[in-house]
């Protein structure tokens, strides 16, 4: 294994799992712990986007890239979970079970698109 591998490992793991306390601190009422759980879960991304960073410079690439591919990637990638994320509270929250997962299935899509717009398709 590659140090830039290892080291990116460690640190998507702890930042996943000190994200994923943070949102169950945060979100679940019976913990009582939002303010806390907010902290925790800033934490964990604080740690996720200094891996990118890290890995990246690591591989000898600058930190961070801005050109228009990149930021409609991100773009593409944050309106996708969002509307996966919207596709998933109508089901379980709300209690619209077919416009949810209909919702859901749009969100899943529009994150499978990620694949083709960063890698591309070759033959």
């Amino acid at each position: 294994m590659k140090k830039k591998d290892f080291v990116t490992l460690i640190m998507s793991t702890v930042g996943g799992i000190l994200f994923a306390l943070g949102m169950c601190m945060a979100l679940l009422p019976e913990w009582g712990a939002m303010a806390p759980g907010v902290v925790v879960g800033g934490a964990g991304a604080v740690i996720l986007l200094a891996m990118l960073m890290v890995r990246r410079k690591m591989s000898g690439k600058p930190a961070v890239v801005f050109n228009a591919k990149a930021i409609g990637i991100t773009l593409l990638g944050v309106a996708g979970a969002i509307v996966l994320g919207v596709g998933m509270c109508m089901t379980m929250v709300w209690s619209m079970m077919i416009p949810g997962i209909l919702v859901g299935i749009i969100g899943i899509v529009a994150l499978l698109c990620l694949i083709p717009v960063t890698k591309g398709i070759k033959q």
